[in-house]
């Protein structure tokens, strides 16, 4: 008989210092949702304070001082999320929220490099908390707040009454140019339906795709100068040897620069559809389901990052058609 269980829930919470993110996660932790969520608290320095500004739940709080998720202590979080494992009986959630000045992209990319994670925890959505009232200037001169917001899969624009409609529309109008796949919300002290926060599937490319066939239309026309969003098309089935030399050699050279990479593809002589999904230079592509009578198989590859070199891209991934030599 088999004894596998369904893989815990991740949800990682970011955004820049002072966006709400302790506001939204006390929100999160008082509502009658009836599930149990382990809680891990990231901050800098050796003594922790956020974890003192969590209101007192049954939650399992871990708290991880003197240093960011994103780097020193990438390991340390790897452990915690395997010692957590050992608990799977006292919850079935994990809520990671990271350090205001946290790029959230190696806490992706854990669920990646860890066999074990990537089996037993589903990374379910990362969630960006920006602060409306301020978040211009940062977007300006700090560059983890950009990747925050090109990272994420849900973007709350938190404190939002403190704005005119008419900037809230600009900045919302920007982080769209930045992040073409991001499901924003206009919140006011972190007040939202937690199903549009929790449990959403939104970074399982496939998962998302059923819910939302054409979130991987947009055309990234219009652009923030420091990070884009591209989307591109293709007709026809593709050569699943050269599109996979292409994105190895793609992700490898250029990594550092794409912080996402999602797409869905029709490969010659696959019956599924192949999805991708990448995080730097990490990158995975799998078939999930076939293709049905009559649907629409055009190859959509979505990519987020700097210095995005369009005419190239769009050209490699022509390249990769089955039909040309």
């Amino acid at each position: 008989m088999s004894t596998s269980v369904d893989p815990v829930p991740v949800s990682v919470l970011t955004g820049w210092l002072g966006a709400g993110k302790t506001t939204l996660l006390n929100r999160i932790l008082r509502e009658r949702h009836g599930r149990r969520i382990a809680v891990i608290e990231n901050e800098l320095g050796e003594i922790g304070v956020d974890a003192e500004l969590v209101i007192g739940t049954d939650e399992e709080l871990i708290e991880m001082n003197n240093g960011c998720v994103c780097c020193s202590i990438r390991g340390d979080l790897i452990r915690t999320l395997h010692d957590l494992l050992r608990k799977r009986e006292k919850f079935d959630a994990i809520l990671i929220e990271t350090t205001g000045v946290a790029d959230p992209s190696p806490v992706a990319q854990s669920f990646f490099v860890d066999d074990e994670l990537r089996a037993r925890l589903a990374l379910d959505a990362i969630v960006t908390v920006v602060d409306a009232k301020h978040i211009a200037l940062h977007l300006e001169s700090d560059e983890p707040a950009r990747e925050q917001i090109a990272f994420g899969d849900v973007i709350l624009l938190n404190k939002i009454d403190l704005v005119a409609p008419a900037e809230a529309d600009l900045l919302e109008a920007r982080i769209r140019s930045m992040n073409a796949l991001a499901r924003i919300h206009r919140t006011v002290r972190g007040e939202i339906d937690l199903a549009k926060v929790l449990g959403l599937g939104a970074f399982d490319l496939s998962r998302k795709l059923e819910l939302a066939p054409d979130f991987l239309a947009g055309n990234g026309a219009h652009h923030d100068p420091a990070i884009r969003s591209l989307s591109l098309t293709e007709p026809g089935a593709l050569d699943g040897a050269r599109l996979n030399a292409w994105l190895g050699t793609l992700l490898k050279t250029r990594g550092g620069d794409i912080f996402r990479m999602k797409g869905i593809v029709q490969v010659k002589g696959e019956a599924r559809r192949v999805v991708f999904q990448g995080v730097h230079m990490m990158f995975d592509g799998r078939p999930d389901r076939p293709w049905e009578p009559g649907e629409d198989r055009t190859n959509r590859l979505v990519f987020i990052g700097r210095n995005l070199p369009e005419s190239e891209l769009r050209s490699a991934l022509a390249n990769c058609r089955a039909d040309r030599e």
